[in-house]
């Protein structure tokens, strides 16, 4: 009788591993500010294309569209460890993120001083979202 009452205990009970992650709400709500400030710290201090890929993942995986700030870090970062599709990239997430073609123009002007300084030419075709 007590192999049958073990046979009938629902799978999902035998052996599932318990994945949960708690949460605390003793962290608060990081400022944009605070958040800007932290990734171009984290820019200026990467030393390899994966800290940079990481980064740009990390950053872009918001919801929200990083500071010119941390889009200009981002691409220094990336020309200083010679990676230039990484560079260009940062203007594709920049174009995902933003709501509007005249969003994505004003990065476009603002950031023109270091794409021009670092030699990255895109297109500034029209915004397709």
């Amino acid at each position: 009788m007590l192999s049958t009452a073990l046979r009938a205990r629902p799978v999902a009970l035998r052996n599932t591993p318990v994945l949960i992650r708690n949460s605390s709400s003793a962290h608060g709500q990081e400022t944009f500010e605070s958040f800007s400030e932290r990734y171009v710290d984290f820019f200026k201090n990467a030393q390899d294309l994966f800290e940079v890929q990481r980064g740009l993942n990390n950053c872009f995986a918001h919801d929200l569209v990083p500071a010119p700030a941390v889009c200009e870090a981002a691409i220094r970062a990336a020309r200083r460890v010679d990676d230039y599709a990484t560079a260009v990239r940062v203007f594709e997430g920049i174009k995902e993120k933003v709501e509007n073609q005249k969003q994505y123009q004003a990065y476009l002007e603002e950031l023109k001083p270091v794409r021009e300084e670092l030699g990255i030419q895109i297109k500034e075709e029209l915004y397709t979202s």
